[in-house]
């Protein structure tokens, strides 16, 4: 078994997330083999494991009880991701996620729908088997709320041609930064590290978060499906509009109107088009302004970290995180 490259130089990180994996494919063994196949490939088609990363690396701040039992909270966190994931992909009728046909392509919405809420049940299956902390439980029920509520606010804002950076923020910040933000604190939760730690650990996943969902959304316009691994400029023919397309508007919202009246009847090239203007107007260059704050943010909060190696590893991964091409 394997996990992504980028861990290959952190052998103890590497070990942890395979036995992680390992968890994470055990779980959702059910009688539909069918399901069961394709959610352990797609658990192993190239994902970074980044938000149980996180926990374990943030775990280590403190003092650790059990290994087994770390691990089925990392996987829960990676767990809960997936099921947002396959959710995103039915209301996008997305057809690719992670260079595989997603679950909704393979065998429809139904069955889509029904595996994203199995994950769910998976999620609290793990977490009650990690920890009987009613604190933590209550702690992941909040966040859960949080990234559901997120995923709501931004339906709300479908092809809301008014949309303002503060509603991007917001969006983004229920969305993607919550399982970021919960990730981390949760780890130096997890291990009863000082209360100064778990703290610093929030505000690190919360600007890494949001630094991770603003790259993320300029990559969409600079990259091509090959590198992303999922189809380029879908949010914005889905009606969701991200920042490099929001700064861009703010230059000049009547050169975008005519193309995004056109909703999910926008052609390829007349998406080229839009990508050509959010270049014109310098969408993407002011969107990379404010991902580089975030990430100053969060590597500077990383630095006042106790000294040890999992600090060192934090500050390494989340550099080249946040500066990745794809």
């Amino acid at each position: 078994m394997t996990v992504h490259p980028l861990w290959e130089i952190y052998p103890a990180v590497q070990k942890d997330l395979i036995e992680t994996k390992r968890v994470m494919e055990k779980s959702v063994k059910i009688r539909n083999k069918e399901i069961t196949a394709t959610l352990q490939l797609f658990f192993g088609a190239g994902g970074k494991l980044l938000r149980p990363a996180y926990f374990l690396l943030f775990s280590k701040f403190g003092t650790i009880e059990s290994d087994k039992k770390r691990y089925r909270m990392a996987a829960s966190l990676e767990i809960l991701h997936v099921a947002t994931l396959i959710h995103d992909d039915i209301i996008d009728d997305s057809p690719v996620r992670r260079s595989m046909p997603s679950v909704q392509a393979l065998y429809g919405k139904d069955i889509a729908v029904y595996t994203g809420d199995f994950l769910f049940t998976v999620y609290f299956h793990l977490l009650t088997n990690a920890t009987n902390d009613l604190k933590t439980i209550s702690l992941n029920a909040q966040s859960m709320k949080r990234i559901l509520v997120g995923e709501l606010d931004q339906m709300n804002l479908r092809y809301n041609t008014d949309i303002t950076v503060k509603q991007y923020f917001q969006h983004i910040k229920g969305k993607t930064a919550q399982l970021f933000e919960f990730s981390c604190y949760e780890g130096a939760h997890y291990a009863h590290a000082p209360k100064t730690i778990q703290l610093q650990a929030k505000r690190i996943g919360y600007n890494i978060g949001m630094a991770f969902q603003i790259m993320d959304d300029i990559l969409d316009y600079k990259s091509t499906e090959e590198d992303m691994q999922k189809p380029v400029f879908e949010d914005m023919k889905n009606g969701y509009y991200t920042l490099p397309l929001i700064l861009a508007m703010n230059e000049n919202r009547a050169a975008f109107l005519p193309y995004l009246e056109k909703k999910t009847d926008l052609s390829n090239q007349e998406m080229k088009e839009v990508q050509t203007l959010i270049e014109t107007y310098k969408g993407i260059e002011k969107a990379e302004v404010i991902a580089e704050r975030f990430t100053n943010k969060a590597l500077t909060s990383i630095n006042k970290l106790p000294d040890r190696e999992e600090k060192d590893i934090l500050y390494h991964v989340t550099e080249v995180l946040l500066n990745r091409n794809n």
